[in-house]
């Protein structure tokens, strides 16, 4: 348990109750020892750390005026919230988020009756808590509120315009926060950031006019009439002023802001003000991303997402050569040699690699915000047009765009590549960031090719075939982090198949990318034992080479290991091609049953799931065993 001389107030904020308790002065030191709490852990489990720390006063505000859980506090993207869980009743727990068996790093129905919605993914926050609203007045929830809390990041995914679209229209318990920190995990882009760089008005006015809000609506009976009616001569006012109201207000929701979101009691008396117009109201307010520690407002970016960090210094071990690195500087160079290749990605451009591009070829970098749908169709469009698109996007993240990737890309025969970043298991996020799905998906979709290198070397040579020897929709698969230095063996030009081993063998083992590599190394180990195992590496997944299958066919028995979901994976198409030539041999498939899998190390869930180089090794062993 946490000393409590160290967090004299944090550690006595046993739910949201305690929060209520305290003065001004004594939230104000409660912020600052939020901030010490969020260095101290995140520089030891890695998380998200400056998207927190711009948020502390906003949060402590939220509980101040909310009734959380009966109020329903929707954290958009979800990855800001660790301020939210040591304010409901977990801060005993904190120090074991993002590592196995802890708490999640982003809000989760199951750890809290507080994180009343799953949240990973950007732009989802306005829509649940509009259907929250919403089932709060069918179910008679009067008093009941559900509040978005939203990034100016996410405001640039369209669901977020959708959802506004329709929560505008009639009258609820809906509060959407906009925080505007200027910044996504890359700098925004597009005209919505424009739009709210124009709305700074003197932050006392809307202070003011939040407090009497507040003062009115406490008026019985006619207090909600007069603050309708001093709203609708506001809006009068300003279009004839400004010419247009903005373009929240032109969509239905009450606009108030933009206010100063590291002032608490501020915050506090606007977030009264908007709970009592019972209306969908939008509350903007400005916070720095990072605040509190200099490092990070420095560089919001770079401390956005980080693994572990010295917090007196500010320096982490950055990483040398990674997938997502290795890809960019392959990008580049293909670049400098054709000037139709263009380089696409949705405000992931440090994620995947991009920023070298985005500074060397800046008229063919396509930052289009949180927008993966939109990136997909575009890269079509640019293919269409004679130009090479290359879409670097998280798997996770792709799978917003399952109508595009069929109705724009293959069913146009649009010759855009894929990137696939973070395929497989990813370390620490969890259930909303593995990337377990693409490999299905990519199955069902008529026309497209996937690659799955295992080195940096394959990854160099597929880049360049996808490019120029491929037609169509290519995806290049690549997980998060390193290559294993022990696969030097493996270091040969990209082919789509490969057999490695004993090519006689009567067991054989079939993999693909990052686990291929595992299985690799369990055939050494074998070897080291006197078992002769052949290993078929597929470097093409889809569609799978025929003489993969040939070359597995000729053992007795199959042993296949992916990091997917089973359902719809490589393992099962290839039991399905061998059968289609009359296989009759043992064929057993590792893979992830169709579940959500939880956070962890990559290394730890490899293991659990039984695809790591010793559970490979000693599953081979049991099937020979068995005969």
């Amino acid at each position: 348990m946490e000393n409590d001389t160290k967090y004299p107030i944090l550690s006595g904020i046993r739910g949201p109750y305690d929060v209520k308790k305290l003065s001004y002065a004594e939230m104000q030191a409660l912020a600052a020892e939020i901030r010490k709490k969020l260095i101290d852990t995140v520089s030891r489990n890695g998380g998200h750390l400056a998207s927190n720390l711009g948020v502390v006063e906003l949060t402590i505000a939220l509980h101040v005026v909310f009734e959380s859980p009966v109020d329903s506090i929707i954290w958009d993207v979800g990855h800001q919230c660790y301020t939210h869980k040591l304010l409901t009743g977990r801060f005993h727990d904190f120090d074991s988020i993002r590592q196995p068996g802890g708490l999640s790093g982003f809000p989760s129905p199951a750890e809290s009756a507080h994180d009343p919605f799953y949240s990973g993914h950007a732009s989802a926050s306005v829509s649940a808590a509009y259907g929250i609203a919403q089932a709060n007045k069918l179910q008679g929830r009067d008093g009941a509120y559900a509040v978005a809390v939203i990034g100016d990041g996410a405001f640039t995914g369209g669901l977020v315009y959708e959802a506004l679209n329709n929560a505008g229209r009639e009258r609820s318990n809906l509060i959407v926060i906009l925080n505007d920190n200027e910044m996504s995990i890359s700098e925004n882009v597009g005209s919505f950031a424009q739009h709210l760089a124009v709305l700074k008005a003197d932050p006392r006015y809307f202070n003011l006019k939040a407090r009497a809000e507040n003062a009115l609506n406490r008026i019985p009976v006619v207090g909600e009439d007069l603050s309708e009616g001093l709203f609708k001569l506001k809006t009068a006012v300003k279009k004839a002023i400004y010419q247009q109201a903005t373009l929240f207000e032109d969509l239905g929701f009450r606009y108030m802001g933009p206010l100063d979101g590291h002032n608490i009691p501020v915050l506090v008396n606007a977030l009264r003000g908007a709970k009592g117009a019972h209306y969908p109201i939008l509350l903007h307010v400005r916070t720095v991303k990072g605040k509190g520690y200099n490092f990070a407002e420095l560089d919001p970016s770079v401390y956005h997402g980080i693994s572990k960090f010295d917090p007196n210094t500010g320096e982490f071990n950055t990483p040398g050569v990674d997938f997502s690195r290795c890809f960019g500087e392959t990008l580049i160079d293909l670049a400098e040699e054709d000037k139709r290749v263009c380089a696409i990605t949705a405000a992931m451009s440090l994620g995947t690699g991009l920023e070298r591009f985005r500074r060397k070829f800046p008229d063919r970098f396509f930052d289009v915000g949180i927008a993966e749908e939109h990136a997909v169709t575009f890269s079509a469009g640019l293919a269409k047009g004679g130009m090479l698109p290359v879409f670097a996007v998280y798997s996770a993240f792709l799978q917003r765009s399952y109508d595009q990737l069929v109705h724009d890309a293959a069913l146009q025969n649009a010759h855009i590549v894929l990137l696939v970043d973070r395929a497989g298991f990813v370390s620490g996020d969890g259930e909303t960031h593995h990337g377990l799905l693409d490999v299905p998906f990519f199955g069902t979709i008529p026309g497209v090719t996937v690659l799955s290198p295992a080195t940096y070397r394959e990854l160099k040579d597929a880049l360049r075939i996808a490019l120029y020897e491929m037609q169509g929709v290519v995806a290049i698969r690549v997980p998060k982090g390193d290559q294993d230095a022990s696969l030097a063996a493996l270091e040969q030009p990209y082919a789509p198949s490969s057999v490695y081993g004993d090519g006689e063998s009567e067991t054989a083992v079939v993999s693909y990318g990052r686990v291929a590599g595992n299985a690799y190394r369990a055939m050494e180990k074998l070897s080291e034992q006197g078992r002769k195992v052949k290993l078929v590496k597929l470097g093409q997944i889809q569609p799978i080479p025929a003489e993969a299958v040939d070359a597995a066919a000729g053992a007795s028995r199959i042993l296949f290991f992916e990091e997917s979901e089973r359902s719809g994976g490589v393992g099962e198409r290839f039991l399905d091609a061998l059968n289609t030539r009359g296989y009759r041999g043992a064929f057993e498939l590792h893979a992830v049953d169709n579940q959500f899998v939880t956070h962890s190390t990559a290394s730890q869930l490899l293991h659990d799931f039984g695809l790591d180089a010793d559970a490979i090794a000693a599953d081979v062993c049991s099937e020979v065993e068995r005969g």
